[in-house]
């Protein structure tokens, strides 16, 4: 994140001697990207991070990906998942993939285990319930609208914390995800255009203390010659890694509400990078909210009929009415694939419907790759086949 934090007890100097109240020394870990050369922080550890008892290789629920042959839009409906999860790390289903990023949905009702994504980032979208992430670095609360971004090789766990289960989009980058560039200056603060600002951003609440032994932690890294480049190794840790006692930096898990995105609106309609929050490798992550639309006496307020050559454009729809799908079975939950190769666009009659508008109420998160995403098995078992054709016939028949 483009702003320094501080949380904790944390010594004067870094890379100085720091002792415990025994007179022994903290353990301090540097967490940094890019090899020394990006945003990093420095965390104090009562423990050796370093100390495993054992290591042996952990085979998940296997996972293939398809291409998307015969190539057509797709509509998946999420909530036919219901009842396949557990916990919003292993319980989570893969949609939608290719080597950059994967697009997974969870239904969680109980905690997850440790876990490490040593692959990059992770995008978390709350659709629905409320959550801890606990972490090393301390304690994030999120509920309905929130992202958060959970940096590279962070230790953390998801703990469902509502009556309702917790509904989770997953975006999980093979590399770094963050704000925009174009919204932040050369130091990295949020220019005055942006959208959102480091008022609306969250950090954890710590330092979050833990004092156990033989403790589990789930670890998803690089491996090459596996399936998709990835495996994953279980750990057995020594001591709890949530023994931080204090630490500072620019590195650090984040959340930020999709209510608290400002739409940039015009006289005329405005292309997607105008709701665009995130950036990650070959992919970007918009948000569409609630807002005036456009306001020239003339103006054809839902989309045009597009085709983005360079990328597919999957949207998931998390609230209010989406307007240029109607009649095609969106509903709650729902996620749209519309491939580069497809000319896509609003739903017949949306286009008439929408004229003299002036506020729509609709709430989507929607990820645009530049390589093509494959399907996963769970595409399948949600997949609305009828959607295809929704163009080429009336409403509503």
């Amino acid at each position: 994140m483009p702003y320094y934090r501080s949380v904790g007890e944390v010594p004067r100097k870094r890379h100085t001697q720091f002792r415990q109240p025994d007179g022994t020394l903290y353990a301090e870990e540097l967490m940094g990207q890019e090899g020394f050369s990006s945003d990093s922080s420095l965390l104090y550890h009562r423990h050796l991070p370093t100390g495993i008892l054992t290591a042996e290789e952990y085979t998940p629920p296997a996972t293939t990906r398809v291409p998307n042959l015969p190539l057509k839009p797709r509509h998946l409906r999420t909530h036919k998942l219901d009842g396949t999860g557990g916990d919003a790390v292993l319980g989570r289903r893969p949609l939608l993939a290719n080597d950059d990023v994967r697009i997974g949905y969870a239904v969680a009702t109980e905690p997850s285990p440790l876990y490490r994504n040593a692959i990059g980032d992770e995008c978390l979208y709350v659709e629905a319930g409320t959550m801890r992430l606990e972490s090393t670095f301390g304690v994030l609360e999120a509920g309905a609208g929130d992202y958060v971004i959970v940096p590279t090789s962070v230790i953390f766990r998801i703990v469902p914390t509502g009556a309702e289960p917790l509904r989770l989009l997953t975006v999980e980058a093979s590399g770094h995800i963050g704000p925009p560039r174009r919204y932040l200056s050369v130091r990295g603060q949020f220019l005055e255009h942006s959208p959102y600002c480091e008022r609306d951003v969250r950090g954890p609440q710590g330092p979050l203390l833990v004092d156990d032994t033989d403790v589990e932690v789930y670890v998803r890294h690089r491996a090459r010659g596996a399936g998709d480049g990835t495996a994953w190794t279980r750990y057995v840790y020594a001591h709890h890694p949530f023994d931080v006692v204090g630490w500072d930096g620019h590195l650090y898990p984040w959340a930020f509400s999709i209510h608290d995105f400002e739409p940039i609106t015009g006289r005329v309609h405005q292309p997607p990078p105008v709701h665009q929050t995130f950036e990650g490798p070959n992919f970007v992550i918009c948000s569409f909210v609630p807002r005036k639309v456009d306001y020239h006496p003339q103006a054809v307020p839902v989309p045009y009929n597009h085709h983005n050559v360079d990328s597919d454009e999957m949207m998931f729809y998390t609230g209010g009415n989406y307007e240029a799908r109607r009649g095609s079975g969106i509903e709650q939950g729902s996620i749209s694939l519309h491939p580069a190769g497809f000319t896509h666009g609003p739903q017949p009659g949306a286009v008439e419907r929408s004229l003299g508008a002036e506020f729509f109420d609709e709430l989507a998160v929607m990820v645009d790759t530049f390589r093509p995403l494959e399907l996963c098995e769970a595409a399948a078992e949600c997949e609305d086949p009828g959607y295809a054709w929704t163009w080429a016939r009336p409403a509503g028949q």
